[in-house]
């Protein structure tokens, strides 16, 4: 990492462009150009001593490809044609082009199956679009949502399970956002989030029942039945159910907004929330916890989810009330045995 670090830029103004609110395509685009671009350039400066040198040649290249926000694609194409003919002029570069050769070589095989994908989940969307079953289904939840917003995002979670199902990750994405996202953004929910939203359950589909691809899978090596882990992955899992409602009502928790503290907060506030669950859904922590333990856990859980007036302090309060006595009590308890 602390050799190759700067092959993380390309990623992180990604994101960034990703969560500034600019499209996938621009973003992708703008993601694979840096890629090459820092590629190609670190193989000809890198073999260049001076520290200043790397520095201007550095700054240099980023004020060349912010042209590119004014002056069109041109602007890297030109970047990266003059960096190719640089590689192909210094000793070593022709491997570097190899490489990056190799790369495009392999980045087009597995665009194939992406493609191939697409073009499946593409009759599906548009089966669903002239029937009429998309907008449909929007109006219904539109309609709830008006005067319930948790009831409308528990139907799109029962759907986006639905659809999810024996789906995989691209066509499951492309599916459920654009079936059921469309919905949560006329309700006002930020886009990210409502795209997150629906991907999230359907991800998550592959662990619930009656499919549940991933638990089936594992049946043969736990010797179990797929009905069975499938079960169990849902108990176990059942915390991760509450983060996304926690994102709706909060988009703090997923960088929305410009106030940091509330991220953490939001963020410290999940962590709970999911802990308390996972210990009522599993009833262990540090013993085994009895029944009252662990419906104290739920309602804990419950008031850190719900967006109300002092729900928040309530269930922090509950939450590390019942944290505490039983960490108490399973101290007591050890130091009760011969």
């Amino acid at each position: 990492v602390k050799e190759n670090w700067y092959l993380l830029i390309p990623l992180l103004v990604l994101v960034y462009l990703l969560f500034s609110g600019r499209t996938p395509l621009f973003s992708g685009m703008v993601g694979v150009a840096l890629t090459a671009i820092v590629i190609l350039g670190s193989a000809i400066i890198l073999k260049v001593q001076s520290f200043g040198l790397r520095c201007a040649f550095w700054i240099a290249l980023g004020i060349l490809c912010t042209g590119f926000f004014q002056l069109g694609i041109g602007v890297i194409f030109a970047v990266i044609a003059v960096l190719v003919v640089g590689c192909g002029l210094i000793k070593g570069g022709h491997e570097t082009l190899t490489i990056c050769l190799h790369a495009l070589v392999e980045g087009a095989r597995h665009a194939v199956p992406v493609g191939i994908a697409c073009a499946l989940v593409g009759i599906i969307i548009g089966v669903v679009s002239l029937t009429g079953v998309a907008s449909t289904f929007a109006g219904y939840i539109l309609a709830i949502g008006r005067d319930n917003l948790l009831l409308s995002l528990i139907l799109t979670m029962i759907t986006c399970l639905v659809l999810g199902m024996g789906i995989p990750t691209i066509p499951n994405y492309i599916i459920t956002s654009s079936i059921a996202a469309p919905a949560l953004l006329e309700l006002g929910v930020p886009l990210i989030v409502s795209h997150m939203f629906v991907f999230y359950f359907g991800i998550l589909a592959d662990l619930t029942p009656p499919v549940a691809l991933a638990c089936f899978a594992a049946a043969p090596i736990a010797k179990e039945t797929g009905f069975k882990i499938s079960l169990w992955a849902v108990r176990i899992a059942l915390a991760g159910f509450v983060i996304p409602f926690m994102a709706v009502y909060n988009p703090a928790l997923m960088l929305q907004g410009d106030n940091l503290w509330m991220t953490a907060y939001m963020l410290i506030k999940t962590l709970l929330a999911v802990g308390l669950w996972g210990m009522a859904s599993t009833g262990y922590l540090l013993r085994k916890m009895p029944l009252w333990e662990r419906l104290l856990s739920v309602a804990a859980g419950a008031l850190l989810v719900v967006a109300l007036p002092l729900t928040d302090e309530l269930g922090f309060a509950l939450g590390i009330v019942v944290i505490l006595q039983h960490v108490w009590r399973s101290r007591r308890a050890e130091l009760a045995l011969p």
